[in-house]
């Protein structure tokens, strides 16, 4: 009874998970007893060899997906979007406090869009080409996530490491100070309402330059930027591959719906003031404490997205058919269906023939690289995994395209995709104006106070506090991108997507005119609602449309307007890493004029101005997309 009790509420079930723990790490180490190094190498050969026998049950890849399971697949981009808001909210304040600029500050946040737009359709390329066991895009998705996880590091310890590596730390100057009088107090006689006086005092801490502590901070904010960023595609692209094309609205609703969970929260937890409460002062302050617990939430949600659902190895899908069962490792297509563990090859044959009419907007075209195309877009049943054509005849061995034409087709891209990036472009340019210097202008247009007053000063605190109430509205906007999300598919069902696409960027527009014209603090909370409209737009509409282009095949138009079947092949996330890439250009571009922009308004209200003005030219762009039926 005694250990019936101790083993009850919540202790005893930290008790029991914690046995449960050693129990299972136990039975891990009989079960493999070499090192850890040796496990790695073994796991990492295992996935590079690409010729061991398909033995999983991928059924799940062709049939409808709960919202629960959507949710699952997308938590990654929640815990992307915690990083975000905390990159976005403190990046900037934290590169004025420490001396940099608002021209120089500006021209930090061109370092990684500069190495994105030429690096992520790159990584997208080689997504679509990767034949490792594990998948083709959880392997990315990893990648990436390492890095956003080191400027999760970087940069609220950027300022200490640089008191490390030799910069001057003026609060260990006044520490050294305080000593010194101390030491006089001792041997001298002071009054003693002067030693008390000086206790009660404003500290006012004087600027010092940290070359180190910005080089680190700015390498922190290039590594969570950049693969923050990049890491949206392979995510996005896991989602579509999983999804049959029914769902790909729902999926990339629920994607955005946990974006916007994911910002709301981050910005939420910027706008409480850490340094007043004990887990913040344990933490190091404010900024140490929010990037401290968003980089435990980020680990927790990658991982619960990498463990969702087996993506079938490329390999497996473009293999050669080989002369006889069991001959080879490699799998030919009539053993890939057998391997599904849903139909044997005759029904494979008799759905496929039966479904051809219904789905036909589905069939892969004659030259079309199957792999990219058909099963990226998430079709029920590959055509590559018939035993036989409808002729009876055995279907043509499927080869991956070399990266070179994967790099064409990215230069060569047709006026569809190309008017999606256009408008893409402008929409991330008018939401980087407002996630990237939004709290800097609520800091110093709304509040009145200026990130370069000595600290402790009245206009450093009013800075301060301004930053924290632009985190306020920031998670109003995430907020507002959630709750839109909920309904912007039956809003596109009801009034088709090219209103409801371009509806959103200019009620995006009418809000940020507003909020730059009046400048209060309840215009940033209320006007703050119409960027989550503009927000969840841009990020399911255009990918949306390319999912669209890839599940029925065409590009283009013809002369009558009637869809025009292409013979290109392109790679379903490839086209996703191009239309993402933009986010890279809009913020290289940017980042080169806005500060230059600021300087000679002499306001910071330029900001709101510009992504006002810029919505509107989405708007403008968004007209000439191709939706086809959408």
């Amino acid at each position: 009874m005694e250990k019936l009790h101790e083993y009850q509420g919540w202790s005893g079930r930290l008790h029991e998970w914690r046995d449960g723990i050693r129990e299972r790490f136990s039975s891990f180490r009989e079960q493999h007893p070499e090192s850890l190094v040796e496990m790695a190498k073994t796991a990492a050969s295992d996935q590079m060899k690409g010729n061991t026998a398909v033995t999983d049950d991928f059924s799940h890849i062709y049939r409808h997906k709960t919202r629960q399971e959507l949710v699952r697949v997308s938590a990654a981009v929640m815990g992307i979007e915690f990083s975000y808001a905390a990159e976005t909210a403190f990046v900037s304040p934290t590169l004025l406090k420490i001396g940099v600029e608002h021209q120089h500050m500006t021209l930090v946040w061109a370092l990684s869009p500069l190495v994105g737009f030429f690096v992520c359709p790159i990584l997208g390329s080689l997504s679509d080409r990767c034949k490792l066991n594990m998948g083709r895009r959880r392997p990315f998705i990893i990648l990436l996530s390492i890095g956003v996880l080191m400027g999760l590091l970087l940069v609220p310890n950027g300022e200490d490491l640089g008191y490390t590596f030799g910069d001057v730390d003026p609060h260990a100057q006044i520490a050294a100070m305080n000593l010194t009088a101390n030491e006089t107090h001792n041997n001298i006689n002071v009054s003693p309402h002067r030693a008390s006086a000086s206790d009660t005092e404003v500290k006012v801490v004087q600027k010092t330059a940290h070359p180190w502590g910005i080089f680190f901070t700015i390498l922190g904010t290039v590594l969570l930027d950049f693969d923050a960023d990049a890491c949206q595609s392979p995510a996005r692209a896991y989602l579509l591959d999983v999804c049959i094309p029914e769902d790909h609205a729902k999926g990339l609703s629920t994607f955005t719906i946990m974006a916007g969970l994911g910002g709301f929260m981050g910005y939420s937890m910027g706008g409480i003031n850490w340094d007043a409460t004990s887990i913040g002062r344990k933490l190091g302050g404010h900024v140490k404490a929010v990037f401290t617990i968003i980089t435990f939430i980020f680990i927790a949600c990658v991982s619960f997205t990498v463990t969702s659902f087996k993506e079938i190895p490329l390999w497996a899908l473009v293999a050669p058919k080989t002369s006889g069962r069991g001959e080879s490792d490699a799998l030919g297509p009539g053993e890939n269906a057998v391997s599904y563990g849903a139909l044997n090859d005759d029904e494979v044959n008799d759905s496929m023939l039966d479904e051809q009419d219904k789905k036909s907007e589905y069939t892969t075209v004659p030259g079309e690289n199957v792999s990219e195309t058909s099963f990226a877009a998430g079709s029920e049943l590959p055509p590559m995994l018939n035993a036989e054509t409808q002729e009876g005849e055995p279907p043509p061995t499927e080869t991956v395209q070399t990266l070179s034409h994967y790099l064409l087709s990215i230069v060569y891209m047709p006026h569809s995709l190309r008017m999606v990036c256009l408008t893409n472009l402008f929409c991330w340019m008018a939401h980087v104006c407002y996630s990237l210097y939004f709290t800097d202008f609520v800091g110093e247009a709304v509040f009145g106070g200026d990130p370069k007053a000595l600290e402790g000063t009245e206009p450093q605190i009013l800075y301060e506090e301004g930053v924290r109430f632009g985190c306020w509205g920031m998670a109003m906007y995430s907020l507002s991108c959630s709750c839109y999300s909920l309904i912007i598919e039956k809003l596109i069902q009801r009034f088709k997507a090219k209103p409801v696409y371009i509806g959103g960027l200019l009620f995006y527009c009418c809000g940020m005119t507003l909020m730059a014209m009046t400048r209060a603090k309840a215009s940033v909370i209320l006007f703050s609602w119409t960027a989550g409209v503009m927000y969840s737009t841009l990020f399911t509409m255009p990918y949306l449309l390319v999912a669209h282009y890839h599940a029925k095949g065409t590009f283009e138009l013809d002369y009558d307007g009637s869809p025009k079947l292409g013979t290109e092949v392109r790679g379903l996330g490839t086209d996703i890493a191009i239309v993402s890439s933009m986010v890279f250009l809009a913020q290289f571009i940017l980042s080169i004029c806005m500060g230059t922009i600021v300087t000679i308004s002499g306001t910071t209200t330029a900001v709101v101005s510009m992504a006002s003005f810029l919505s509107f030219c989405g708007a403008l762009a968004a007209t000439q997309v191709m939706y086809l039926d959408l």
